[in-house]
């Protein structure tokens, strides 16, 4: 048995430092809502005795879920980072949302990490692989990224281990049975009168020796002569993918002669084969009974992080300086290149960012440059100098005061007050641009309102502070219907975006129907005569004109023509009307929205020597398009947004009935690989207010789509009835 350390921060007091990169690996652990990942984490720390006994998500004690919105909310909404040692190593664990509408946050940890374990529940079968899950496993591919999957439940009714692997292997796997493969097979105890069937032990293929953790702990024997037959087929399948995965085609030729391969060289190609990201092994987990401090397959997760998962020195990131792009080297003596990976407010320490450092090292009181963008819509270049405050190494609610922190770690800041999420902290005289990572783009409209006066005194400063904490919020204030709207990705972020400003930033909102930005145009010609005459003593108003209002192509505006002979409009009072005309077209003539696509000419008047002003004529033009509207018949225009869906070749039929309801004008299919399918429509963005929650509950959350602004478009005459009547009721 391998002689292991366990040291780490926590209950026990005691601190892991690193002093070189190559002894910290960074791992986020990936995987939908339920499949276990905090339950995981809890497992694993106390595994390393990073935590005297594990928490519960339920309960609010879980070292992963410390925020008091998660706590009531009984699940993860943020990311959080555990570090704990294992075998002289330090391992910064990260755990992440398995909710759809908190993937920034996970984004957040792919970025930060350096490879990733993706935990699958074993009784959701199929449907634990749902489409997100099956999108980052290719975004962690397309980068290289180094995988293993951690199956969960395996005790449970429905939990088939091998249809489960298989399963894996189709959907992960791309059905390439070499690059994905277990590395133990499960040991079940004695079937309870309810059905159940513990997992009490592993059987390791490699050295074909059993991990018995029936006790709670992790002890080590030979496998039996009736165990022996039973793993023969599943050893030689894991043989041959680690070296074929590890192209070392000396050793398959050996194994090919028959030649019996030892353990230490299979071992050492299969560390490769993960570390290369080629080979993808599949390992089992549950948490530790009651009191026992390990839990079934803590310590093969933990030897496969610390000796098969890449340094941080393995995995290069860009930046750029002065237009050059040029590779960071992780090396603590290097110039400083950090990335701020996530923000949030802590009521008495502050802003605090946790950073992950790519390159140098970064001190407790240094100034550091700060350079990136703000998001939330808002594209704004930032540069400046900034002092940092302390440096700490999170853990649940404590932060534990560090000195430093060299290139590979992940630490919390404090006093960062204009480093945003996605900002790059460089030093003062060499400063570098990290190219943020991407982010989702917030497509559920929330508008909202102060709540009280006193609340509209905080709202900007408070949404402020929000859009910078979470990348995935998006601020607009709306021109045409001049709603602050919040964008998000689903209801549950809605709710925590609307939570934490009232929580943290003390601001009540209230959320109100949004609108969408429609418009009116004349359908056909119509004219119009403005009279603005008052004569009550003193310096009186007179102005007459007359217009005739025609209609135009889309997309033209408004066209003024002054066709005015015989100077009954003198010259100076021209503009005047047309400046009436354009005021009153963008408050709009019967239903309250703006006027567009018009032509409007001018081509009578009348003016009085002393009377006549600009004011005045103002006045009259504004009267004169109403008058014009009145006689004629006008058109209610909708916005109409280009969609695009993909999504599970199973849910086609459905996305398509559906955006039929919704007066959508399908353009295309076409595959896109993976079982996906892309459909394009043009669908009335009146339609698409929910869409990024229907969406989902149509196709399982195996769908994603984006939405483009084309063009105003005639609604159908019957609905554009409806709405003016609404608008009249409500005004």
């Amino acid at each position: 048995m391998v002689e292991r350390t366990t040291t780490s921060v926590g209950a026990n007091g005691k601190m892991i430092t690193a002093e070189r990169p190559e002894d910290i690996r960074n791992v986020v652990l990936v995987g939908h809502s339920g499949s276990g990942k905090t339950t995981l984490v809890e497992a694993l720390a106390l595994a390393t005795g990073a935590v005297p006994r594990a928490g519960r998500v339920e309960d609010g004690t879980s070292v992963s879920d410390y925020d008091d919105i998660e706590q009531r909310q009984h699940r993860s909404v943020q990311l959080s980072v555990i570090p704990m040692g294992w075998d002289g190593t330090k391992v910064n664990l990260l755990d992440t949302p398995g909710y759809a509408d908190f993937v920034g946050e996970l984004r957040a940890g792919l970025r930060a990490a350096d490879a990733a374990l993706f935990v699958l529940s074993a009784a959701a079968g199929v449907e634990g692989i749902s489409g997100p899950t099956l999108a980052l496993w290719e975004e962690c591919a397309s980068v290289g990224m180094p995988r293993a999957i951690v199956l969960t439940h395996l005790d449970t009714a429905r939990a088939d281990f091998e249809e489960m692997t298989e399963t894996c292997r189709e959907i992960l796997g791309g059905g390439r049975a070499e690059s994905m493969l277990p590395l133990h097979l499960p040991v079940y105890g004695p079937k309870s009168a309810d059905g159940h069937r513990p997992v009490i032990g592993l059987i390791d293929l490699l050295s074909q020796h059993v991990y018995d953790y029936s006790a709670g702990e992790h002890t080590e024997t030979p496998a039996s002569e009736e165990q022996l037959p039973l793993m023969a087929d599943a050893r030689d399948r894991l043989i041959e993918g680690i070296i074929a995965e590890s192209e070392d085609e000396t050793l398959m030729d050996r194994y090919i002669g028959g030649e019996e391969i030892d353990l230490a060289t299979l071992v050492e190609d299969l560390e490769k084969a993960v570390a290369r990201g080629s080979f993808h092994p599949v390992l089992i987990a549950a948490p530790p009974p009651e009191g026992a401090r390990q839990g079934l397959g803590t310590v093969e997760i933990l030897d496969l992080i610390t000796r098969g998962f890449p340094t941080p020195a393995e995995h290069p990131v860009a930046a750029s300086s002065a237009g050059r792009s040029e590779q960071l080297v992780c090396d603590p003596k290097a110039p400083l290149a950090a990335e701020v990976i996530r923000t949030a407010s802590d009521p008495y320490v502050g802003r605090m960012s946790l950073v992950r450092v790519f390159s140098g090292t970064l001190r407790a009181d240094d100034t550091v440059h700060v350079w990136g963008h703000r998001t939330g819509g808002v594209e704004v270049e930032h540069d400046s100098d900034e002092r940092i405050g302390a440096v700490s190494a999170p853990f649940g609610k404590q932060q534990r005061p560090l000195g430093q922190a060299i290139a590979g770690d992940i630490v919390c800041v404090t006093k960062l007050t204009r480093a945003e999420t996605g900002d790059t902290l460089s030093a003062k005289d060499t400063p570098l641009l990290i190219e943020p990572w991407s982010m989702p783009d917030p497509l559920l409209p929330v508008a909202v309102e102060a709540h009280s006066k006193a609340d509209e005194d905080k709202l900007s400063l408070g949404l402020g502070r929000l859009v910078a904490e979470d990348p995935t919020v998006r601020l607009e204030q709306n021109p045409d219907t001049h709603q602050l709207v919040l964008w998000c990705l689903g209801e549950a972020h809605r709710d925590v975006a609307l939570e934490r400003l009232r929580s943290r930033f003390g601001v009540q909102v209230d959320v109100i129907d949004h609108r969408v930005a429609l418009r009116e145009t004349f359908a056909g010609t119509a004219s119009g005569r403005g009279r603005h005459v008052k004569q009550s003593g003193g310096h009186g108003q007179f102005a007459i004109c007359e217009i005739e209002v025609a209609p135009l192509p889309g997309g033209s505006g408004i066209e003024f023509v002054d066709r005015v002979v015989g100077g009954v409009v003198p010259r100076q009072f021209i503009p005047s009307v047309e400046k009436g005309v354009r005021a009153q077209a963008a408050r709009g003539v019967v239903a309250g929205y703006p006027l567009v696509d018009v032509r409007v000419t001018l081509f009578e008047g009348k003016a009085h020597s002393v009377d006549s002003s600009d004011a005045a004529f103002q006045m009259a033009g504004g009267l004169a398009l109403r008058e014009a509207a009145a006689a004629a018949r006008l058109s209610l225009l909708e916005p109409i947004a280009e969609v695009r869906v993909v999504v599970s070749d199973d849910y086609v039929g459905p996305i398509l009935v559906d955006l039929s309801g919704r007066r959508g004008r399908v353009l295309g299919t076409e595959p896109v690989g993976l079982g996906r399918t892309a459909i394009r429509a043009e669908v009335p963005e009146l339609e698409l207010s929910r869409y990024a929650v229907d969406l989902r509950s149509l196709a399982h959350g195996a769908a994603t789509f984006t939405r483009t602004y084309t063009r105003h478009e005639a609604m159908p005459s019957q609905l554009a009835d409806t709405i003016r009547e609404k608008t009249k009721s409500a005004g």
